[in-house]
C-alpha cells in the first residue's frame, strides 16, 4: 500500500508525530508532499494518482476537484484531522471514493472541556479568582452559588461530543434536555425539546455541541438568549460563528448571563483592547483545552490511533469507520 501524505513542512511536526510516522511505514510506502502549495495542479495530481491513498489534515492544501474524474490508483482518502469543507471536494465523495475523519477521536477532550466551563461558571470561579487577586478572600458579595445536582442542563446538538458530555455529567443527576432534530433515538431520563425555543425555555444552561452549518450559523440569538434566566449560563466548545456574539457580549456586559467559551466568532480572536477580557462573568480559553499533550508531547492522539485503524481496515477489506456521504457532508462544520 502506497500513502501520499499532502502537507506543510512547518506544520507536519506538530501532526505527524515520529510514533506515527513509524507506524504508517509499517503499513507500506509513504511518500510526503510538503510543497505542494508550489506545484502546478498536474504535477499535484501526478504525484496523488500514484497513492492507495490520500491523506490530509487541516494544514493540506484542497485536493484538485479533477482527481474526483480520474483518481488513478486513489482508493481511499483519509483526512487525519477534522474539519473536510474547503480540503476535499465534494465531488470527491459523490465519485465514490471513501473519504473518512477522524470521527469521535476528540469527542473525550470535548466533554472534558465542556464540563470544566460549565463547572467554572457554575462556580464563578473567574471572579473568586480576581477577588482574591485583589487581597479580597471571603467577601461574596454578588456571587451566585450553583451545582451541578438537578441542574436543567440544555444540550444543543447530540452527536459524538453530547453523548460524552452526558456521559460525564449523568453522576450527578442532571436534568438533560437536548435539541438535535437528526439523532432519531436518546438515551432514557433525556427529554427531547421539539426546538431551540423549547430548549432554551425550559434550561439553567446551555451547552452547545452542534456543527458549524448555514442553519446553525447565529442561530443562537438575543431572543434565545433572553429565555434563560438570570444568571443563565452559556458553553461552547463548538464552533463560534453559532452564536451571535453581538446578542451574548451584550447579555454578558449587564452582568444577566455566564458564559464559558473556548471558541468565539471571526476566528476565536478579540482584541487585546476588548472590554470582554476583563469581565468576571466570562471565561475565555481561546479554542485551546482540546488536543491535550501532558504528560507525554510525543504520545499519538486519538486521531492517530482512528486513522492507523482504519488504514488497516482499508487494506484488509474491512468497513472503514467515518466515512462521509453527502448526507454527513453537509451536517459537518
Amino acid at each position: 500500500m502506497k500513502i501520499v501524505h499532502l502537507a506543510k513542512k512547518e506544520a507536519s511536526a506538530k501532526i505527524m508525530l515520529p510514533a506515527f510516522q513509524d507506524a504508517l511505514r509499517e503499513l507500506g510506502e509513504v511518500e510526503v508532499v510538503e510543497h505542494g502549495q508550489d506545484m502546478t495542479e498536474q504535477e499535484v495530481l501526478s504525484v496523488l494518482r500514484r497513492g492507495d491513498v490520500i491523506l490530509t489534515d487541516w494544514m493540506s492544501q484542497p485536493l484538485p476537484v479533477t482527481l474526483a474524474a480520474d483518481p488513478g490508483n486513489v482508493r481511499y482518502v483519509c483526512n487525519l484531522t477534522g474539519t473536510i469543507q474547503g480540503f476535499i471536494p465534494p465531488e470527491i465523495i459523490n465519485a465514490g471514493i471513501p473519504v473518512s475523519n477522524w470521527g469521535d477521536a476528540t469527542a473525550i477532550e470535548l466533554a472534558e472541556s465542556s464540563l470544566t466551563l460549565l463547572l467554572a461558571a457554575l462556580k464563578e470561579i473567574p471572579a473568586r479568582i480576581r477577588r482574591v487577586e485583589s487581597g479580597k478572600w471571603r467577601d461574596l458579595n454578588g456571587l451566585r452559588q450553583g451545582h451541578l445536582h438537578g441542574l436543567r442542563l440544555g444540550l444543543y446538538g447530540f452527536g459524538h461530543s453530547g453523548k460524552a458530555f452526558l456521559n460525564l455529567v449523568r453522576p450527578f443527576q442532571v436534568d438533560v434536555h437536548v435539541y438535535d432534530p437528526f439523532v432519531q433515538e436518546l438515551p432514557d431520563g433525556v427529554r427531547r425539546a421539539d426546538d431551540l425555543d423549547a430548549l432554551f425555555s425550559d434550561v439553567h444552561a446551555v451547552s452547545i455541541h452542534a456543527a458549524l452549518t448555514p442553519e446553525t450559523r447565529g442561530s443562537v440569538d438575543a431572543a434565545l438568549l433572553a429565555k434563560l434566566p438570570d444568571g443563565g449560563i452559556i458553553v461552547n466548545t463548538a464552533r463560534g460563528d453559532i452564536i451571535d456574539q453581538g446578542a451574548l457580549f451584550a447579555e454578558l456586559a449587564s452582568g444577566r448571563l455566564r458564559a464559558g467559551l473556548d471558541v468565539l466568532a471571526d476566528g476565536d480572536w478579540l482584541p487585546p483592547e476588548h472590554e470582554a477580557r476583563a469581565w468576571p462573568n466570562l471565561l475565555l480559553t481561546c479554542h485551546q483545552l482540546n488536543m491535550s499533550t501532558w504528560p507525554d508531547p510525543e504520545a499519538m492522539h486519538f486521531m492517530h490511533g482512528i486513522c492507523l485503524d482504519n488504514l488497516r481496515r482499508f487494506q484488509n477489506g474491512e468497513p472503514i469507520r467515518f466515512l462521509f456521504d453527502s448526507r454527513r457532508l453537509a451536517l459537518s462544520t
